[in-house]
């Protein structure tokens, strides 16, 4: 079993055990030396060897579900913070430091969207035990004396939000927020104004609106370590694709921490036959990664098999959006469709804050046209996208006319699942 050391934003954490020594399931392995969390063992076993990324730890033959608790705490912000939670969606920034706010005028929003297509554990678990998300909204509310929260959500999850409903049993405290399936709902920023009308600049933080905002399986954490004293070392995973037996979903809960991605496909049915590549993450921000030595951590929302790319091996043009894949994402993927990129530009709405891109207004697109433009000026044939659902729509309503042909770099993904392809919004979605 390999536990990353950088499993948050922040720097990595540091060891506190050595090689040689006996661990147990829930101990502390590793302690942040500034932004970070704590880290620890999911299983019990022998460390082997620690390197400046992993700590290896050699589980013993026999494991059961008990683990070390985290100490008693005074508070509930100390208790989270001992219990190493971070944002298990995919960003990782630590939840203590997120609820260190005094919002009696505020809101908690609990990010309920699951935003990626490919992923369903979280609607999943709303489904069967609504309770250990909710309780978690009301921690939260507790620490930051928020008055008010709502459950993000997408509209279409029938089964999830009735369980929600039936658990709150008329509490007028928390209020189900029921929102359009398009990519990037999830998104904080998106996410505040479908609820509470707000733009947010880029540069701003939730925080600016009364807000924090935290993800459904991160809430789940608070409940787990409020109520049991567990510290992080599981964690919930989709595993869908390319696999032996259909391309249906498999949700697998309270997976340990550190058990290597091949197993769980292992466990799933395999991979049926030739692949193109195992993302990690959803399809629009994950990322291709090595089968064999890919591990979950903390912010591993799912594994995806994929088919072999399409192959393109003719000049081509990236159009970078903020709420997708980077430039070099982008790039990995031309590279992997045989083609040659002879030209790179931006969304219209990408600013640049602190050397990351950012969206203006994600999920609402201005145009693309421009850069369309560009790329074909700069002798594209083709043009690879990694826009949003507004963005990819406004990219369609042009590139075609220009004779310019338009992947996606979620493609390949959809392919796979049968799913639809990020192209024309329904004209509902697009009034």
């Amino acid at each position: 079993m390999s536990f990353m050391l950088k499993q948050h934003i922040g720097a990595p954490c540091n060891p506190i055990v050595k090689a040689g020594d006996e661990v147990k399931r829930g101990q502390c392995i590793a302690e942040p030396s500034g932004l970070g969390a704590k880290i620890f063992s999911s299983v019990s076993g022998k460390v082997e060897t620690i390197n400046d990324t992993e700590i290896v730890i050699l589980a013993d033959d026999v494991q059961n579900k008990d683990y070390v608790k985290i100490k008693e705490c005074d508070s509930i912000l100390d208790t989270i913070y001992e219990a190493g939670i971070v944002g298990a969606g995919g960003a990782g920034f630590p939840t203590h430091i997120k609820l260190k706010a005094d919002i009696p005028d505020g809101y908690v929003i609990a990010n309920c969207v699951e935003c990626e297509p490919a992923l369903h554990h979280n609607i999943k678990l709303l489904e069967e035990d609504p309770g250990v998300v909710i309780r978690g909204i009301e921690y939260a509310m507790k620490v930051t004396n928020a008055p008010k929260a709502y459950i993000g959500i997408k509209a279409k999850h029938k089964k999830a939000i009735e369980a929600i409903k039936k658990y709150l049993n008329g509490n007028k405290d928390i209020e189900i927020k029921e929102l359009k399936d398009i990519y990037p709902m999830g998104e904080e920023r998106a996410l505040i104004h479908a609820i509470l009308g707000i733009w947010l600049e880029p540069t701003q933080l939730p925080l600016e609106a009364k807000c924090v905002v935290i993800n459904a399986e991160t809430l789940s954490n608070i409940t787990r370590a409020v109520e049991d004293r567990k510290p992080v070392i599981d964690k919930d995973m989709t595993i869908i694709g390319k696999i032996k037996g259909g391309n249906e979903p498999h949700i697998l809960f309270q997976v340990p921490i550190g058990t290597p991605i091949k197993d769980l496909i292992e466990e799933c049915g395999g991979i049926d036959g030739e692949y193109g590549e195992v993302i990690i993450g959803g399809p629009y921000t994950g990322k291709a990664q090595d089968l064999d030595s890919s591990v979950v951590t903390k912010t591993s929302g799912g594994a995806i098999v994929t088919i072999p790319f399409p192959k393109y091996e003719g000049p081509i043009g990236l159009l970078v959006c903020a709420c997708g894949a980077n430039e070099e994402r982008l790039r990995d993927v031309a590279s992997k469709m045989g083609a040659e990129v002879v030209g790179v530009t931006k969304c219209k709405n990408v600013i640049d804050v602190k050397g990351a891109n950012k969206c203006k207004t994600p999920g609402d697109c201005p145009g693309q046209a421009e850069g369309i433009i560009k790329l074909k000026r700069s002798g594209a044939k083709r043009v690879l996208i990694s826009n949003c659902s507004d963005c990819s729509n406004t990219v369609m309503c042009c590139a075609p006319k220009m004779g310019l042909p338009v992947y996606h770099h979620t493609d390949h993904v959809f392919r796979t699942l049968d799913y639809p392809l990020t192209r024309r919004l329904p004209m509902e979605e697009n009034k």
